[in-house]
């Protein structure tokens, strides 16, 4: 019997660990072009906290989420956090993006040339909006499927700013 429970409680902290490092990953090398049609990469966000958000214009949700995303830049821009938005637009959609940012205002590093394969690669599933926060050293820190709150951002964001200070916030939420 003591057996068993021991086996039990080896398995369990396997399972324990398996999943926390599920979630706090090293960032995949995705890779895009900026609308200057340079292409850019995941990896050289590396010394920067960076919130990564993928989108889309026919998305509803993300055409919402974005000027606050903005506005957040501006809020942690003393601060470096860099704040990337990769679009997910198909090529004949492309041609919306700029005129949209600019009627919106929306001045964020936009990336172009996203995909699913690449949401489902950063552990995103499909779902839009979807948004990663990953720290200077290019780990996931948080995963945010669907339309991320200020706060949920904020509090990460925070987090890591003020090395990693109190309990970690939650590596994943939901919120669709």
């Amino acid at each position: 019997m003591m057996h068993k429970h021991k086996l039990i409680t080896i398995a369990s902290i396997m399972l324990c660990c398996l999943v926390a490092t599920a979630y706090a990953k090293r960032a995949p090398n995705l890779e895009a072009k900026n609308l200057s049609g340079t292409t850019e990469k995941i990896a050289s966000l590396r010394g920067s906290i960076a919130v990564i958000n993928f989108w889309a214009t026919w998305c509803g949700p993300c055409r919402e989420e974005m000027p606050r995303l903005a506005k957040l830049k501006d809020e942690y821009s003393a601060n470096s956090v860099r704040f990337i938005a990769i679009s997910v637009d198909e090529p004949k959609n492309r041609a919306k993006i700029e005129p949209f940012l600019k009627a919106q205002n929306i001045d964020l590093d936009v990336w172009v040339g996203g995909d699913l394969d690449m949401l489902e690669r950063a552990g995103l599933g499909n779902v839009l909006p979807a948004t990663l926060i990953i720290d200077q050293q290019g780990e996931i820190i948080g995963r945010i499927m669907g339309e991320a709150k200020d706060e949920d951002i904020k509090s990460r964001l925070d987090w890591l700013l003020h090395g990693r200070q109190g309990p970690a916030p939650d590596p994943l939420l939901k919120r669709y």
